[in-house]
């Protein structure tokens, strides 16, 4: 590209700017992932608000956090938002509202009808909301569909009191609660976010910690899929307001999160290409009448040749910069859809040849297993076919680069702590 061109779309890009104003719900690195996407494609400044600061976030120039006492709670999330409604009311402006995690999504759904008399809010409605949010009507949904899920086992409170539980498919099974935001608030010795159980005696004794804790809501257990975290995949999408799917990444993680609190958090992320996959989650996506981003964690079982299906999250994953990374930026397809309103002419089903990580790379050296993917996953590092969301060089003053060399090197602790091999 000319020197002339490249000037005139950086004319182009600051215009549109100009037209529109971005509002993040979060403060995690899923937030700063997007903020960052905006910055890139537009050179703004995004507003983010939370309940507290995180680390992602902080000392960053791109993305100023407002934190709010009970923001995570319905009450106290309306009461600030009516008050940042009236610092975007009648701007002249696209005001678009985005949350980064299952508590926002829920939140905005919820005052959906109130938040849009200011905001756009590319979300689905309440409705919808629930029937994908909970995992066992996610599963019936699939089921409906004909998208393949792993075997699945419902307990609930009822089951376990009367000791009824009779799993009917052999150890080792996975464990996970149905509502994921509920739990959140639970409290009780070992919880984890999900769980492997090789055996019977230690599963029910989780189980019934579980159900004497303040969580009451249903679980989920499932049969386990063999394979490491190469075997799993992850795919972003984004579905425009009128329920087209403009654009869907896939990727196939190395590895996750050891950490209890963190299981199956992405940590290292290649490239992946599947049609089928492709086909089936937009078909699934226009049927159901989406909008807004998805992100759906799938894993291959070698069984019987299927992806299957473990969740959708209703908005943008945490790692989903790992989209951006791959040449289809996040932020351009809002607003191309709301700001611009550029009409769908094509559908993206990416590909990409850079590797995302969230880890130091000696964690990727030492911690996947030996495959074909490692070796193309050691290749991106020898060529620098790599990124990260965190490492931005237009946002990296001295005390950041600090803080984000902290963050990534606390994982070599939690790996020697934690790692277990699956």
């Amino acid at each position: 590209m000319n020197l002339y061109r490249r000037k005139m779309l950086l004319m182009d890009k600051a215009a549109i700017a100009e037209k529109f104003t971005v509002i993040l719900l979060g403060s995690d690195i899923n937030v700063y992932g997007m903020a960052r996407a905006f910055h890139e494609e537009y050179g703004i400044i995004s507003e983010a608000h939370s309940l507290m600061h995180l680390s992602p976030t902080k000392f960053s120039k791109i993305v100023n956090v407002h934190a709010h006492d009970n923001f995570n709670e319905p009450e106290g999330f309306i009461k600030a938002m009516r008050q940042v409604k009236k610092d975007y009311e009648n701007n002249g402006k696209v005001n678009i509202l985005l949350p980064c995690g299952d508590g926002y999504t829920e939140l905005i759904a919820m005052y959906k009808n109130e938040l849009e008399e200011t905001f756009i809010c590319p979300t689905i409605d309440i409705a919808l909301q629930k029937q994908l949010e909970d995992k066992v009507t996610f599963y019936e949904t699939c089921e409906e569909y004909g998208l393949p899920y792993p075997a699945t086992y419902i307990i609930n409170q009822e089951i376990v009191a009367n000791k009824q539980v009779n799993v009917p498919f052999s150890f080792p099974v996975a464990l996970k609660p149905a509502d994921s935001v509920a739990w959140l608030g639970a409290k009780f010795e070992g919880k984890k976010k999900a769980f492997i159980f090789r055996d019977e005696q230690e599963f029910m004794t989780i189980v019934e910690r579980i159900y004497a804790s303040n969580y009451q809501g249903e679980m989920i257990c499932q049969d386990f899929i063999p394979g490491d975290d190469s075997h799993m995949r992850v795919l972003n999408a984004y579905v425009d307001q009128n329920h087209k799917v403009r654009m869907m990444c896939l990727g196939n993680p190395l590895l996750e999160d050891p950490t209890p609190e963190a299981v199956g958090n992405y940590v290292a992320i290649m490239p992946d290409y599947n049609e089928k996959i492709y086909q089936n989650i937009q078909s699934f996506l226009e049927k159901i009448e989406y909008k807004g981003f998805a992100n759906f964690d799938m894993k291959y079982d070698e069984r019987d040749g299927e992806y299957k299906l473990f969740e959708i999250n209703l908005r943008q994953g945490r790692s989903s910069y790992y989209v951006t990374l791959m040449g289809y930026n996040l932020a351009k397809y809002i607003v191309e859809d709301y700001v611009l309103g550029k009409e769908l002419d094509e559908v993206v089903y990416g590909s990409g040849d850079k590797l995302w990580l969230g880890v130091p790379e000696k964690i990727v050296k030492q911690y996947v297993k030996s495959s074909e993917q490692k070796t193309k996953a050691l290749e991106m590092l020898k060529n620098k076919q790599y990124g990260t969301t965190l490492f931005y060089k237009e946002d990296m003053g001295l005390k950041r680069y600090l803080l984000v060399k902290r963050i990534y090197n606390l994982y070599n602790k939690r790996y020697k702590e934690h790692f277990t091999e699956k």
